[in-house]
């Protein structure tokens, strides 16, 4: 079963070898868990995934392959003989089990009254000692507490354990190698790479070997230069949550776009506006967050700043203290936001918003003055309007700017 379990995680891109396969089917051997479906998730996720950012797609493959094994509940119940399924049940009971169980006539007994109870129970049943239900201290249904006890009906536990945790998607951050629909992102964001000769002349230049081969009546000259570098750096700011779930798709892309395009990229995230923090992980930002004036120091003037929201929110998360509707921030995200543009000359803000309406959005106006007109559409011409202008071939005035 867990080849198809393993070839479920190739297809979804997930880079496992057969050497965590073993690793896990080891752990298996040694029964480190045992019949429990949630621990067994997380066993084969520590075993199967190397990387935080394959989570998401370890739990899309988890759902989808074992949801699909559900189908077959009705054909194994048909195929396992019910007598063989008692003696199990009763080979894992305790003595003290089995007693309990006596005392109230015997597993037949149990079963018996079982079935009894339920064709005469009609309602839900909360509490008490009679009824299938939960809670109580009824033998029959879910959170109970009486020892001779039938489980039944529950789509959870009391600590959760029954959850499909895998189908929570807690994993969700963007993900780096979305590529389907990135290859125009891909080619705007080529006007922003810049390739700076430097280091040892340790590359053919075909063309100036030519040339200088030919001048030579024949013999040959090799001509080297030196190897080209992306010298690019990036910073990427992504606003997610609330009004920006319907752009993930695209703002996946534009990231895979930019991991595969610049070898120095930075990115953080941000909800609606930056203030005096951002972060890298969702699931930690409360505790892992960064300061924006560790950005402010630690990133040289040189870098490229690219910000990627909507713009979409109350003015006053803008412009006031306390504004946040998250925390309380103790300066204004206009302050922040001044900060950063007077640190960082290269910067823009790409707003997946259509730009016919800008100029009905008050919040739209406040961060385009912010950033002094450099605001574009996140699509493939807005991004290489974008790029033209931090590449600097675009200089143009704010006025100008506006228009494109």
């Amino acid at each position: 079963m867990l080849i198809q379990f393993f070839q479920a995680l190739r297809a979804e891109k997930i880079p496992v070898t057969l050497a965590e396969l073993f690793a896990l089917l080891e752990c298996l051997d040694r029964q480190i868990v045992f019949a429990d479906m949630d621990e067994f998730y997380f066993l084969a996720r520590l075993c199967m995934v190397k990387d935080e950012k394959h989570f998401d797609r370890f739990d899309r493959a988890f759902a989808k392959y074992f949801n699909a094994l559900a189908q077959f509940d009705d054909v194994l119940e048909a195929l396992i003989p019910e007598d063989w399924l008692r003696k199990e049940f009763e080979s894992s009971l305790s003595d003290l089990e089995k007693s309990e169980i006596e005392a109230m006539g015997g597993l037949e007994k149990l079963f018996e009254e079982f079935r009894k109870r339920l064709e005469e129970q009609k309602d839900k049943h909360q509490g008490g000692n009679k009824w299938i239900g939960t809670g109580g201290t009824s033998p029959y249904g879910a959170f109970g507490y009486n020892p001779e006890g039938i489980r039944i009906g529950q789509g959870e536990s009391r600590n959760q354990r029954a959850v499909k945790v895998w189908d929570k998607r807690m994993y969700r951050d963007l993900d780096d190698d979305v590529e389907i629909g990135t290859r125009n992102l891909k080619m705007a964001l080529r006007r922003l790479r810049k390739f700076a000769r430097t280091g040892a002349q340790d590359e053919l230049d075909i063309s100036d070997t030519i040339s200088a081969t030919a001048k030579n009546a024949g013999l040959l000259d090799i001509k080297m230069v030196p190897e080209r570098h992306n010298a690019v750096k990036v910073l990427l700011f992504f606003d997610v949550g609330g009004s920006m779930d319907p752009y993930v798709r695209i703002c996946e892309e534009l990231f895979s776009a930019a991991r595969s395009e610049f070898k120095h990229l930075e990115y953080f995230y941000f909800h609606n506006f930056v203030y005096e923090s951002v972060w890298k992980k969702s699931q930690r930002r409360m505790a892992e967050s960064t300061s924006i004036y560790d950005i402010l120091y630690r990133y040289p003037k040189d870098y490229k700043v690219i910000f990627v929201g909507d713009a979409t929110m109350a003015p006053y998360e803008i412009s006031h203290v306390g504004g946040s509707i998250e925390h309380y921030n103790e300066e204004p995200g206009a302050t922040w936001m001044s900060r950063l543009t007077e640190r960082f000359e290269n910067l823009v803000w790409l707003n997946p918003v259509s730009k016919q309406y800008w100029d009905h959005n008050y919040s739209i106006e406040l961060v385009r003055e912010l950033v002094e007109d450099r605001m574009f559409t996140l699509s493939a011409s807005g991004l290489e309007e974008a790029m033209a202008l931090l590449s600097g071939k675009n200089r143009k005035s704010p006025a100008v700017l506006s228009d494109n």
